[in-house]
């Protein structure tokens, strides 16, 4: 049952002209902060949507700077040209009140000079009328075509803005099986200069990866492809998948559209996380970014082997760790390991394969329907407005990850906590370590009603 990559639309554009909001609107919710100072968009925001009948990911790069002077702003940039030279669309932002402004002409210079004219759509938003399109007419004169006019604010051009992406998608080939049914793909992610390249070596034993300290020298994406027991197994290359210009030789940070395209690729996520200094945010960030892809995780807490004898360091606090800051991943196995050294790394393949097993696991429908009665007995779902919120019935209908759908009389009156039992009740009897499971709710329909989805 194959993927394929999902598609990667990039808003880029100066800060403030709209570029949060057209996020929000497209993904349809306020995710991202909005705020009428520049450069308040500090971190890249990421969201899915569906344009035609396609999942996309959106991301909301930070605002392009001309002379960016501060550091924050330099990493700011970097990240948008890394979601630029990676995104397979990019909406290019600009405002038609301030009309063309010199940090407009400097971007559109960028981006002349990353090529990027067939995945381009330049988006003149704050066009409230038609009298306003009139005014948008200066913004031909950057030669990008199409141009689309919208008012992120009001909705307003949107159906004419997901036409023209819809255009440039590319095309919805599956690549997931390509006569490699039967390798397991590997994905090493984890901040910069965690060692993922020495762990790449360390587990294929060749140099293929060449390692420096600085962050961002692993250059191209070849992925190692070795046999072990009987198993082929494929280390994706995290540096990701389009290469541009020399732009990762500057990236120092958290480079989303990189991390989504490796992950995508995978079955297995391998998450390094260094093991003295603990979970910090962007671990989190990675680590949600795993499991909203739908993959299977393992954890490896790195440079353990200098936790010995360090009193401020211990495997029980990583525990706690992981339930304060990963509650998400509670399921994922956890390794403690030294990439230097090797001390541990014996265990990760086995414990990778045991995780491919339970994400690629089948459950039947008589054994999962025994389970269902027996959760439910034990624990009915709570009552809506008097009356009995009965689940029927349930079926597994996909593998990577293990996906099921129950029928209800009341999809929306089963509520989280209810959903996280159920779950926790699923693991507790089918295993499923490693892997996330997907739990959706359907209403139990009378014939010829329409279906409707909950979750």
């Amino acid at each position: 049952m194959g993927h394929s990559m999902t598609p990667i639309i990039a808003i880029v554009g100066r800060p403030n002209v709209g570029k949060s909001t057209l996020f929000n609107r497209m993904i349809g919710f306020r995710q991202a902060l909005v705020h009428d100072r520049p450069g308040v968009t500090r971190d890249r925001q990421y969201g899915t949507t569906e344009i035609g009948d396609r999942e996309v990911i959106v991301i909301d790069t930070g605002g392009f700077e001309p002379e960016p002077e501060d550091e924050l702003f330099v990493q700011v940039r970097t990240q948008a040209e890394v979601a630029i030279a990676e995104a397979d669309v990019i909406l290019f932002v600009v405002d038609r009140q301030v009309g063309m402004a010199s940090a407009d002409e400097l971007t559109a210079d960028l981006l002349r000079k990353m090529d990027v004219d067939k995945r381009l759509i330049l988006v003149v938003n704050k066009c409230d009328g038609a009298k306003h399109e009139d005014d948008a007419v200066d913004f031909w004169s950057m030669g990008f075509e199409p141009m689309v006019c919208i008012s992120a604010e009001h909705g307003r051009g949107i159906y004419d803005l997901h036409d023209a992406i819809e255009e440039r998608l590319p095309p919805n080939e599956d690549q997931e099986e390509t006569g490699e049914e039967d390798e397991i793909r590997i994905a090493v992610i984890g901040r910069p200069n965690i060692g993922k390249s020495t762990l790449v070596n360390r587990i294929t034993g060749d140099d293929r990866h060449v390692v420096h300290d600085a962050p961002g020298t692993t250059m191209d994406a070849i992925d190692s492809v070795f046999d072990e027991d009987g198993q082929t197994w494929r280390m994706v290359d995290t540096a990701g998948i389009r290469r541009r210009a020399k732009i990762g030789d500057r990236l120092e940070g958290f480079a989303v559209t990189r991390a989504i395209k490796t992950i995508e690729r995978c079955h297995v996520t391998l998450l390094m996380i260094d093991g003295l200094q603990g979970i910090t945010h962007q671990d989190a960030r990675l680590a949600a970014l795993a499991s909203d892809r739908g993959r299977a995780v393992v954890l490896l807490f790195n440079k353990w082997d200098l936790a010995k004898g360090n009193p401020e360091v211990s495997a029980k606090d990583i525990e706690s760790q992981i339930e304060d800051s990963l509650p998400h991943l509670v399921w994922a196995p956890r390794l403690f390991i030294s990439a230097l050294t090797g001390k541990g790394c014996q265990r990760i393949l086995p414990t990778v394969r045991r995780a491919y097993t339970e994400f690629d696991k089948r459950i039947s429908t008589s054994k999962l329907n025994d389970w269902l009665q027996k959760v439910i007995i034990a624990h009915p779902p709570p009552q809506k407005h008097n009356h009995r919120v009965r689940i029927n019935y349930a079926t597994q209908h996909r593998v990577r990850p293990p996906s099921f759908i129950l029928w209800s009389n009341s999809p929306e009156a089963i509520l989280p906590p209810y959903r996280r039992y159920l779950e926790n009740r699923l693991r507790q009897s089918f295993g499923f370590e490693g892997t996330p499971v997907r739990i959706k709710i359907k209403k139990k329909r009378k014939p010829g009603e329409p279906a409707e989805v909950s979750g």
